[in-house]
């Protein structure tokens, strides 16, 4: 006797839709939910880093509700510096904060 026989555990996974195997299942996957930017609100904020480096750090929005590293291209290229996208935050280098306010707002993203 197996430990989860005859349990829902001991049965593999099916498929929700069409009921085959998942390895068998041939639907296609689900769409992606996205949230629009106007219902967003991205926190703009500058802090200070070691041998006083300024970055201009974005928070608050979900890098499952939107495209993060496309967003960083487009607020690098308007910015003219560099930057990296950590823990579902972007930094820009130095202090940039009126820039990407602007940036961030004409995509439509509202900004404290």
């Amino acid at each position: 006797m197996r430990l989860f026989e005859g349990t829902e555990f001991d049965r593999p996974p099916r498929c929700e839709t069409c009921g085959e195997l998942d390895a068998e299942c041939t639907c296609p996957p689900p769409e992606p939910v996205s949230v629009s930017p106007e219902k967003q609100t991205a926190r703009v904020a500058i802090e200070k880093r070691k041998k006083g480096k300024r970055v201009t750090v974005v928070r608050g929005l979900a890098a499952a509700d939107n495209d993060l590293p496309a967003l960083l291209t487009t607020l690098k290229s308007q910015c003219g510096a560099g930057g990296t996208l950590k823990d579902d935050e972007i930094e820009i280098q130095g202090d940039q904060q009126d820039r990407v306010r602007v940036v961030l707002s004409q995509v439509g993203y509202r900004v404290k």
